[in-house]
């Protein structure tokens, strides 16, 4: 299948998805997404594919979701709470989506992994960075929880709460890795031949054995309530969105754009 947005190959048993947007530092636009999810279907149908590398192409792994336009608002119909929890919880379906497919899956990250791009990194298996990368929140106090809810099994509550209280809060790759966010950091210069040579080596092991490894850990994840608790972030955030909190900042965003609003946020 053609994609415009991402790419999708295959070599080695190994497949790699790149997001595809480099001008735009790979920010993920509802497009891209619709992509993404047509490609996990033909990697978890294709068993010639024993691993999966998602990384991003140009400068960045993803600045996050692209939040310039056509995210949930279009049409003449009044855009209700319950449209925003409904339209967040498919976001976080499709990761876990993601989270579920039946193989090994690695995200290899450099230069920036912001916001919805994290929730993206937490739903593979393992996170290969950069000691460089840059990794972190929203830039603006746009939502609540939604973001957060991946981090906290990740780093634990205090950290999550260290960072999410403070938009734009941002680490390097190598305190992700001490933190707990990430599986292992590397130099830069090297992330992308370690990453394929982990997988070369797991892409050798049984099918069925991946797939029962990652079932039961994932499995174990779900009974102490990992799914439920991001779940949850849908309800949190779409809260916050039709709240007081984001009056300031969502009017600020209207008149000046997400760039004007980022600005403004960070003068004030």
């Amino acid at each position: 299948m053609a994609f415009t947005n991402i790419t999708l190959e295959r070599q080695d048993r190994i497949g790699t998805l790149t997001l595809n947007r480099p001008e735009k530092l790979n920010a993920m636009t509802p497009a891209l997404i619709a992509e993404f999810a047509e490609a996990i279907t033909e990697v978890e149908k294709d068993s010639d594919i024993k691993v999966l590398i998602i990384r991003g192409a140009g400068r960045a792994f993803s600045t996050g979701y692209d939040l310039t336009g056509g995210w949930g608002e279009s049409g003449s119909k009044p855009f209700t709470i319950d449209d925003d929890q409904r339209f967040l919880q498919r976001y976080i379906e499709h990761w876990l989506r993601l989270r579920d497919l039946p193989k090994p899956v690695i995200s290899m990250v450099h230069g920036y992994c912001l916001a919805g791009a994290t929730q993206l990194c937490i739903s593979t298996d393992m996170i290969f960075v950069a000691d460089n990368a840059r990794i972190g929140f929203p830039s603006i106090p746009a939502g609540a929880g939604y973001v957060s809810a991946f981090w906290n099994w990740m780093i634990g509550p205090h950290r999550t709460k260290y960072l999410a209280f403070l938009p734009g809060s941002k680490i390097s790759g190598k305190e992700a890795e001490s933190m707990g966010f990430a599986t292992r950091a590397f130099p830069e210069e090297t992330l992308e031949k370690e990453t394929y040579d982990y997988a070369r080596r797991v892409a050798k092991v049984p099918a069925q054995k991946l797939r029962l490894e990652k079932l039961g850990i994932n499995r174990a994840m779900d009974l102490r309530g990992f799914r439920v608790s991001v779940q949850a972030g849908a309800e949190f955030d779409a809260i916050f969105h039709f709240g007081p909190g984001n009056e300031e900042i969502r009017n600020v965003q209207k008149e000046r754009g997400l760039r004007g609003a980022i600005q403004w946020y960070e003068e004030k």
